[in-house]
């Protein structure tokens, strides 16, 4: 029996022939989503990979919300971040031509933004957290490497 919890996140998929919710669960180092029939699965959000065939996911647009607790003043209280990932087209290496990412942290009445190219989870946590009132702490399992 493992130890490693599971979080699951829904949200939505959009691309050029529609959008489609879908939910991304996060175990251990791991990512796992399933779109339109196809598994996905990768150690970071903008590296996520079809299941047994080649190619990462692109060409779309992601967007999920997950809860966030924020610590201050000795006390917890609940927020949101609401992340939204833009993949770009695949080029001839395999690689995406980008992966954007902003994440807004709902908390106290305010919102806190940040975005990345590139896509890194990690940078874009950062640099909310600077903006955060003195004292003001999230804590977040991070989802991998994201």
């Amino acid at each position: 029996m493992s130890s490693e919890s599971t979080e699951v996140w829904a949200g939505w998929y959009r691309d050029r022939a529609g959008a489609d919710a879908f939910t991304i669960a996060a175990s251990g180092r791991q990512l796992r989503t399933r779109i339109r029939d196809v598994e996905y699965e990768g150690a970071t959000f903008a590296a996520l990979r079809a299941v047994g065939a080649a190619g990462v996911l692109s060409s779309c647009v992601l967007e999920w919300d997950m809860p966030l607790p924020v610590h201050a003043d000795g006390a917890v209280q609940q927020a949101t971040l609401s992340c939204l990932l833009t993949l770009g087209e695949p080029q001839q290496d395999g690689s995406l031509d980008r992966a954007d990412l902003n994440l807004t942290l709902h908390y106290g009445g305010t919102a806190y933004e940040s975005g990345v190219a590139g896509g890194d989870f990690g940078d874009a946590l950062g640099s909310i957290q600077k903006q955060l009132p003195p004292g003001a702490e999230f804590s977040l399992r991070t989802p991998v490497g994201a």
